[in-house]
């Protein structure tokens, strides 16, 4: 009995059986290609570019950081009181405001305000849903930052168009 003989496997035979080209289909820099939280990230500089662009004199000390999931808990867990530098929806804290101070190595760290990605693109239907309610609690991370009322840092209010 004759033994059939084997045919080498190639990427022209892989592909002629149907099951497409291996690897990317998109260049590195297409948009299609971000991540979700590269294309959370941008949706932050976007709705942070406002608020930048009228304080940014005062706004150098200030980093902005985005972490999935928060990872503090309500000081009373029956009542959920969050502190002041803390933007939340009920029990679930949105952002915090971590002030500048020393880190355990001594070193100097920068105020930042820290946005949890999770639970505000859950609140969000669409992305610019989004970007409303990010500028929303950034209007009032900022506003505990330096101080004033969240009405003298977005006077106007925001809105996508501008």
């Amino acid at each position: 009995m004759a033994r059939a003989r084997r045919r080498r496997v190639t990427s022209r035979s892989v592909e002629r059986r149907g099951r497409g080209v291996r690897g990317s289909v998109l260049p590195l820099d297409a948009p299609g290609r971000r991540s979700r939280a590269e294309k959370f990230d941008m949706l932050v500089l976007e709705a942070f570019a406002p608020v930048d662009d009228r304080w940014n004199e005062r706004l150098r000390g200030l980093d902005i950081a985005v972490d999935d999931v928060p990872r503090i808990h309500a000081l009373d867990p029956d009542s959920v009181n969050w502190p002041p530098e803390v933007v939340a929806d009920g029990p679930v804290p949105l952002s915090r405001l971590v002030p500048a101070g020393v880190d355990r190595h001594a070193n100097a760290t920068r105020a930042r305000i820290v946005l949890f990605r999770r639970p505000l693109e859950q609140r969000a239907e669409e992305s610019d849903d989004l970007v409303d309610l990010l500028h929303e609690v950034l209007v009032q991370q900022v506003a505990t930052y330096l101080d004033v009322d969240p009405d003298v840092i977005d006077p106007d209010g925001y809105s996508p168009e501008d």
